[in-house]
């Protein structure tokens, strides 16, 4: 694995971390309405994620550039339910391992406060969905709620 820093996300890292998420929806087609592009929130992960039982961590390359970003944060009208939430990595960087690492600090966060995890994705981000799997998260035929990504009809259920 490259020699890559993970650390919580800062204020400083806001913008960076919006445009790792926007290159990657360009890349899969999915700049729209109904994804992560359409996300209010999106320039201000280090606000949204400073609360109880939420978390969004960042990796960044030798040169201090967030390449990568995985967040926690409980899944509205669900008790004991969290999501796995914006988990993007540059093209550039994937199949690195550092993927892996923040998917091990995301899912150790999740089990210490949530029963179970949700995710919702795209049907053509192919390896995501074999990462995903390969960490027991299980397909599941309908959405545990309503949420904004409607375009994201692939939804994953890991139980702890």
């Amino acid at each position: 694995m490259t020699n890559y820093k993970v650390r919580v996300i800062e204020a400083k890292d806001n913008k960076q971390v919006e445009h790792v998420i926007r290159t990657c929806l360009i890349e899969f087609g999915a700049n729209h309405e109904g994804t992560a592009w359409a996300d209010p929130d999106l320039g201000r992960f280090s606000e949204v994620y400073s609360y109880p039982k939420t978390r969004y961590w960042v990796a960044l390359d030798e040169t201090d550039t967030v390449i990568c970003g995985v967040g926690i944060g409980p899944l509205p009208d669900a008790d004991g339910v969290c999501e796995l939430q914006k988990m993007y990595c540059l093209k550039e960087h994937r199949g690195t391992g550092i993927s892996h690492k923040l998917m091990e600090l995301a899912l150790a966060f999740a089990k210490e406060h949530y029963e179970q995890c949700y995710l919702e994705t795209l049907p053509n981000m192919y390896a995501a969905k074999k990462f995903y799997e390969s960490y027991g998260f299980k397909l599941v035929d309908k959405p545990l709620v309503i949420t904004e990504h409607y375009a994201c009809d692939v939804r994953y259920l890991l139980k702890f």
